[in-house]
C-alpha cells in the first residue's frame, strides 16, 4: 500500500494545484478511453476473417479518423492552456516573498517586512522531533498566511535550482541573475514540504523546503514577535 500511495500526486491545497489534478484525471480518463478502443478495432481487424481486396478508399471513414482526433486533441488543449495561464498570473499579491537558493540551502526575504530574513537548513537526523519527517524537515520554516494572494520571488546565488512545493502545484526555476516569479494560495493551514527539483551537485537531496501556512491574524502576531 505503501509504494502504490507513492505513485499518486499529493493532496491538493491550493486552486492552482486542484486544476491541475483534476486536468491529470480527465487526461488519464481520455487517454483509457482512446487506448481501449484502439485496442478493440486492432484486435477485432487481427481476428476478422472478413476481407475485401477490391476496396480502394473509403471516404467517410477517413474523414471520421482525421476529424474525431482533432476534436479530441482540442478538449485536451484548451484546459491545459487555461491551467497555464492561470498558475502563471499573478494579480494584487498581499506579500512579497524572495527566495534565494543556495548550495544547499534557501534564503527567504519577506519584501514587506525588511526587517525578516533568515536562510533555512535541514535539520539532521539528531536533532529530529518524533513527529518530523527525515530529509524534509527545517530549522526555519517558511510561515506564510493562508487565503491570502502571495508572490513568490525566485533566483539563484550560485548554480540552478528549482524552488518545488508539490501540494500547492509549485515547481519555478532559481537561476542566477534571473527573477522568477509565481503565485501561491493556499487554502487551509498546515505544514507543507517540497524539494529542490534540479540537479544542482552533491548535497542536492538535502535541501527541503518546508512552509507552514497559518491564518493571517496569527500570521500577524509572528511578525510582531519575530
Amino acid at each position: 500500500m505503501a509504494k502504490w500511495s507513492q505513485m499518486v500526486m499529493q493532496d491538493s491545497v491550493s486552486p492552482s494545484m486542484s486544476y491541475i489534478s483534476g486536468f491529470h484525471d480527465y487526461m488519464m480518463l481520455t487517454m483509457v478511453l482512446v487506448l481501449s478502443i484502439i485496442g478493440y478495432v486492432l484486435i477485432s481487424l487481427c481476428l476478422s476473417h472478413l476481407t475485401n481486396r477490391y476496396i480502394l478508399e473509403a471516404q467517410e471513414v477517413e474523414t471520421v479518423w482525421t476529424v474525431v482526433p482533432a476534436i479530441i486533441l482540442i478538449t485536451m488543449a484548451v484546459p491545459s492552456i487555461q491551467i497555464l495561464y492561470m498558475v502563471d498570473e499573478v494579480v494584487d499579491p498581499k506579500l512579497t516573498i524572495k527566495v534565494i537558493g543556495h548550495q544547499w540551502y534557501w534564503s527567504y526575504q519577506y519584501g514587506d517586512f525588511p526587517f525578516i530574513s533568515f536562510d533555512s537548513y535541514m535539520l539532521p537526523i539528531d536533532e529530529l522531533k518524533l513527529s518530523d519527517y527525515r530529509l524534509l524537515e527545517v530549522d526555519d520554516r517558511l510561515v506564510l498566511p493562508m487565503k491570502q494572494e502571495i508572490r513568490m520571488v525566485v533566483s539563484s546565488a550560485d548554480v540552478i535550482h528549482s524552488w518545488t512545493v508539490p501540494s500547492m502545484g509549485v515547481k519555478l526555476d532559481a537561476v542566477p541573475g534571473r527573477l522568477n516569479q509565481v503565485s501561491m494560495f493556499m487554502l487551509k493551514p498546515g505544514v507543507y514540504y517540497g524539494q529542490c527539483s534540479e540537479i544542482c551537485g552533491v548535497n542536492h537531496s538535502f535541501m527541503p523546503i518546508c512552509i507552514e501556512s497559518i491564518s493571517s491574524s496569527d500570521f500577524i502576531l509572528w511578525v510582531k514577535k519575530y
